[in-house]
């Protein structure tokens, strides 16, 4: 615990509301500085799943975006829309933070300074459990490690996907792999030893002294999000697990190329709603 702020890390149960209003502030606080120290690895129109760095120009996980209408939640500062808007894809991105939003315009803004042909990507502040779009109104909804870890209600997001997607629509999304909440967050070998029960789906919550969450994440094993996903509606496609590459010599929090030769940090799940 600091002495001077007081702040703690702690497991203990943090429900929607506080969760949402402890990340919206958090990501609003952190919106330059993680542009500062991430957006070199992200790129301003890259489109990356995760610290591994599959880039969805070689996975294809969301398969032809060419003029369909794709919905990004927890957007960031959208380089995952930017992107796929030069692909031709109709994009809307979205986020909780109105301060990542407002980085994504002003990276949007030197984008297109670089290249005045460069689509703009329209934006949108709301959550990720109440999405404010009309049912099987989108092609696409997917999220590069946005909104499902941060929210309590993770099956209302994959209802809410389900909703606005169209018949045969997918909802992609990547996520820390739940076999990471069993080890320290610790890329050194120490983040390599079992701490905690895989099954314990106590949050982690940081919180100042007056005990009130400023960070909040939750956790769900494998079967849990497919048993989430397939409440909703949604059939399972694929479940993606990406190896560390040899060339990616990145640390970036706990993900390091030595965990990320033996354990994997990302799971990706590719969903779909059925019908034509």
């Amino acid at each position: 615990m600091s002495e001077d702020l007081g702040r703690s890390a702690t497991r203990r149960d943090a429900d929607q509301d506080e969760s949402a209003s402890a990340n919206r502030d958090w990501w609003d606080g952190e919106a330059v500085d993680y542009y500062a120290e991430h957006g070199g690895f992200l790129g301003d129109d890259d489109f990356c799943w995760g610290p591994e760095g599959l880039r969805e120009a070689d996975a294809r996980l969301l398969g032809d975006v060419r003029g369909r209408r794709v919905l990004e939640i927890g957007a960031g500062a959208a380089q995952c829309s930017r992107w796929l808007a030069g692909q031709g894809a109709q994009v809307l991105a979205s986020d909780l933070s109105r301060q990542m939003l407002r980085r994504s315009q002003l990276i949007d803004a030197a984008v297109r300074r670089r290249d005045p042909a460069a689509p703009a990507v329209p934006l949108v502040q709301c959550d990720g459990v109440t999405l404010p779009l009309a049912d099987a109104s989108v092609d696409v909804v997917f999220t590069s490690y946005g909104v499902v870890p941060f929210v309590a209600d993770s099956a209302a997001v994959m209802r809410e996907a389900a909703r606005v997607l169209r018949p045969g629509g997918r909802f992609v999304f990547s996520t820390t792999h739940p076999l990471r909440w069993a080890l320290p967050d610790d890329p050194g070998e120490e983040g390599l030893r079992v701490r905690h029960s895989y099954f314990d789906r106590t949050p982690y919550v940081e919180q100042d002294g007056t005990g009130r969450a400023t960070y909040v994440e939750h956790h769900r094993t494998l079967g849990d999000r497919v048993r989430e996903a397939v409440a909703a509606g949604l059939e399972v496609l694929d479940v993606v697990e990406p190896e560390w590459p040899p060339a990616n010599d990145a640390v970036w929090g706990g993900w390091s190329p030595l965990r990320g030769r033996l354990v994997p940090g990302t799971a990706i799940f590719v969903l779909r709603r059925p019908g034509r």
